[in-house]
């Protein structure tokens, strides 16, 4: 039978798109899945304020009238705008092993690009920084995480056909915990807490992480990440919808802050136990037993950890504040049990991040890509 392409849109539908990818992988012991009420909420333009600067267009695939595929089109205007360029994005893309069907997904929102004035295609990629990005090249066998995307093995062979062709590629790193803070990273932490007269912050009560540093940790984060590819800044009406989102929920003894002798905020290290056995018990539903498995692996025993963010203002990077980060972190990890960490998606042309590992027993589990096409 021939495939069949729509373009979908409404709750409805959203929910029927998401669950797609949760009844193709119900058989991998590695992919991770989304909570279907969040990634609704990315989804739709009446939720998330990504899409005062976003448009976007979703299809679904059909054959025999069965879903087989799906894949986005977005437009970031502001990312756009940074760069000089006529870029569209393709994300949340999912399909069976099918060539067919591949192909007719990416001609669907190759059209759609084209029809925007759009000169290039480049992803997989989200609306903004804060989804999830990269198309996994290496890793296969290893469990995702809840900030990253899974995917099957033919997914790159078959877009590569399509045309597509590196842009650029990210690592991830799985870092075991030391049972002490490396000699060495003390050392560097206590110069650079002293010669630069370094506070660490910690918190008891969520609230007060809120109400003093909500806005000026993602503040912070547009500065940090201001060069980073893909990167656009969060608008403060963004900003105010992921301190909903994620702040309320963080466990407090594994977020750091550090501030200056002026109590400027110049770092911050935000770690989660990690969610994915726990996104996979719930089948991306928070009910009946979504959130009881949720709230376990956050507040009870979780062997692995998730590096979520570590951010660092530009006028103080290189000069060792991630070793001040870690040398409170660590002490919390040995403490809380976990074996490991995962670093999540660092890109590979950015040394000054990974050089940070070389005080640990690690290794480079994983590699994803962004891929380009020219329309």
């Amino acid at each position: 039978m021939a495939v069949s392409i729509k373009e979908i849109s409404g709750k409805k539908a959203l929910k029927e798109y998401i669950k797609f990818s949760i009844r193709l992988y119900k058989d991998s012991p590695y992919f991770v899945p989304p909570l279907i009420g969040e990634e609704v909420c990315t989804l739709s333009p009446k939720v998330n304020p990504a899409f005062d600067f976003c448009e976007a267009v979703y299809y679904m695939a059909y054959r025999d009238g069965k879903p087989v595929g799906r894949i986005a089109g977005i437009i970031n205007r502001k990312a756009n705008e940074k760069n000089g360029e006529k870029y569209a994005r393709f994300g949340f893309v999912d399909f069976i092993d099918d060539e067919e069907v591949c192909r007719e997904l990416f001609n669907a929102v190759e059209n759609w690009a084209r029809s925007k004035g759009m000169t290039a295609i480049q992803g997989p990629l989200g609306f903004t920084d804060m989804d999830p990005e990269g198309m996994l090249i290496e890793g296969f066998d290893q469990v995702g995480t809840m900030a990253t995307i899974y995917n099957y093995p033919y997914y790159p062979e078959y877009i590569t056909k399509l045309g597509y062709e590196k842009e650029i590629d990210w690592v991830e790193f799985k870092i075991y915990i030391p049972d002490a803070i490396p000699e060495k990273h003390q050392r560097i932490s206590d110069i650079v807490r002293k010669k630069y007269n370094l506070k660490i912050l910690k918190f008891s009560k969520t609230k007060d992480l809120i109400q003093g540093y909500g806005k000026k940790i993602f503040n912070l984060i547009n500065e940090a990440y201001a060069d980073l590819y893909g990167y656009s800044a969060l608008s403060q009406k963004q900003i105010d919808y992921y301190i909903k989102m994620y702040i309320s929920v963080l466990r407090l003894d594994n977020v750091t802050l550090i501030t200056d002798q002026d109590d400027e905020l110049v770092g911050v290290g935000v770690a989660v136990p990690s969610m994915a056995k726990a996104l996979q018990k719930s089948k991306g539903k928070m009910f009946p037993t979504g959130f009881y498995h949720l709230l376990r692996a956050l507040k009870g025993q979780n062997d692995v950890v998730d590096l979520l963010l570590v951010a660092v203002r530009p006028d103080y990077q290189n000069k060792g504040v991630n070793a001040l980060l870690f040398s409170d972190l660590i002490p919390v990890f040995v403490k809380n049990k976990y074996k490991y960490a995962e670093s999540n998606p660092e890109l590979e042309i950015n040394g000054k991040v990974q050089s940070q590992w070389q005080y640990f027993n690690y290794e480079q589990h994983k590699r994803r890509r962004a891929f380009i096409k020219q329309l």
